[in-house]
């Protein structure tokens, strides 16, 4: 079994059992995406997939928590999400404003793009943002999904 600490996101589990589907699935046995998701439990060493979900979702809450706990400094490569887009990037500035919240100037290794629409693009490679004690964005989208979550330092 994997210690807590090294269980994937959710997200994460999901896209590696549709790998795994796709690797396996031939029209003598074919496998489901639940088959898929209990076999990833199994690989991870947990009895099925709920356990194993709730691990992750565990695991999840305390990087949250462990890269909160020790303030980011500029040097440090974080990844997260931004504007619904995966990141990796280093922190290039911090400035404090108070009420528990920082002001973080990224620089991304690659460019994001930051509009949705499909015949129209525009990339971002240096963004600021102000976030809270928990390295989340305030603001969100017309979903809900803040504008910016820095989930893990590298």
């Amino acid at each position: 079994m994997v210690t807590k600490t090294d269980v994937p996101t959710i997200e994460d589990l999901k896209a590696q059992a549709k790998r795994l589907r796709i690797q396996l699935d031939t029209p003598q046995t074919p496998i489901t995406h639940a088959r898929a998701l209990e076999l990833m439990a199994r690989q991870y060493g947990y009895a099925d997939w709920n356990t194993l979900c709730a691990v992750s979702k565990r695991c999840e809450q305390e990087r949250a928590r462990s890269l909160s706990q020790r303030p980011l400094q500029v040097g440090d490569e974080v990844a997260g999400t931004y504007l619904g887009n995966k990141f990796v990037g280093q922190v290039v500035g911090i400035r404090s404003m108070g009420a528990g919240h920082t002001r973080l100037t990224l620089h991304f290794d690659e460019p994001v793009d930051v509009v949705t629409f499909d015949s129209f693009s525009s990339f971002r490679q240096r963004v600021s943002c102000t976030l809270d004690e928990d390295l989340v964005a305030p603001t969100k989208l017309s979903d809900g999904t803040p504008h910016m979550r820095i989930e893990h330092r590298l």
